[in-house]
């Protein structure tokens, strides 16, 4: 893992095309979209001017260096990665009623191409961070039914907490609860950031110390809702009729609904967050996953970095902002 991807032809995917879109079309072009860190996301377009998306996981479109935690299911915070996980979190979000992307065609065989393929629906536009940005008025109704879709993952109470694909399958995080799979997570990130720069590995103990203080505060839950994990406005498609479409699904979890709403703080400016705020939120929990979120967007920028992701400078910006987040957050010594 980590290496450049390689270039997909129209005639590695001709086939696929074919079988998932029918109708005697032929693939026209395929081009590649920016953005994705795990997977090769591509644009199909076919001779009628029919688009659709292919979603290709492979070892070459996976920009982040190897690390022992790949493939833990059991562990909530490893990468999610594959058409398993994203089949398991697609049933999940429509079951509940979200709008969720039509599936045209899944390959695990290798039917196809030489790796797991999913032909899905193309929402073609921009995104509603996009939308957002240019007009709030047009973006208020997608917003409100963001709001809704949300409303209807925190309603939701699963059986126990970890990744959709696992628990649905009937089995079991290996953590004795959300907040210390999120210790377990943090001090992690924070070994990876030590050993990257000394600023962090200045101020390890107090992190770490910090870290557990605000693990003991947290008092027992047992109610476990859906969470994106990684839901910026710019992981929501807009459709023709103003619906939010979630993408980058892959991480959906079950898990502690704070989670969720440190990172759309994160994420966002006050302004847009207070369309999707909520209520009633753990301020404890609130606390131990900022932290922990501001450990992880440093380690996992600076672990990119190790690879060849190639837009350098913004995950620089990245892992520094949040270094410096972290940091503040550290007790004084």
């Amino acid at each position: 893992m980590g290496v450049a991807p390689k270039k997909v032809t129209r005639d590695q995917l001709a086939g696929a095309a074919r079988a998932a879109l029918g109708g005697g079309r032929r693939l026209e072009a395929v081009e590649r979209l920016a953005g994705g860190t795990t997977k090769g996301v591509y644009r199909l377009t076919m001779d009628d001017a029919m688009t659709a998306i292919a979603y290709l996981w492979e070892d070459s479109e996976n920009y982040w260096p190897a690390t022992e935690h790949d493939g833990d299911l059991a562990d909530p915070f490893s990468p999610g990665i594959g058409l398993d996980l994203f089949e398991a979190a697609h049933a999940r979000l429509g079951a509940l009623g979200l709008r969720v992307l039509e599936i045209h065609l899944v390959d695990r065989d290798r039917t196809y191409y030489p790796a797991d393929l999913a032909i899905v629906e193309d929402v073609p536009g921009e995104d509603l961070m996009d939308l957002r940005n240019r007009d709030p008025r047009a973006a208020e109704p997608t917003m409100m039914r963001l709001a809704e879709s949300l409303a209807m993952m925190r309603g939701h109470r699963a059986p126990s907490f970890g990744k959709v694909s696992l628990i649905d399958a009937g089995g079991t995080s290996r953590s004795a609860s959300c907040e210390q799979a999120a210790l377990a997570f943090a001090l992690r990130c924070l070994a990876e950031a030590t050993a990257r720069d000394h600023r962090i590995a200045d101020a390890r103990d107090q992190l770490e110390e910090r870290l557990r203080q605000l693990t003991a505060a947290v008092r027992p839950r047992a109610e476990y809702s859906v969470v994106h994990g990684e839901l910026g406005l710019d992981h929501v498609m807009v459709d023709r009729d103003g619906h939010p479409v979630v993408i980058d699904i892959e991480n959906l979890l079950y898990f502690d609904v704070e989670w969720e709403h440190v990172f759309l703080r994160l994420r966002h400016t006050n302004s847009q967050y207070q369309q999707l705020a909520v209520g009633g939120l753990d301020e404890d929990r609130l606390a131990l996953y900022k932290l922990t979120q501001h450990l992880s967007l440093t380690a996992g920028p600076l672990r990119l970095l190790d690879g060849d992701f190639p837009d350098r400078e913004f995950m620089r910006r990245v892992a520094e902002h949040h270094l410096n987040e972290a940091l503040a957050l550290a007790p004084a010594s």
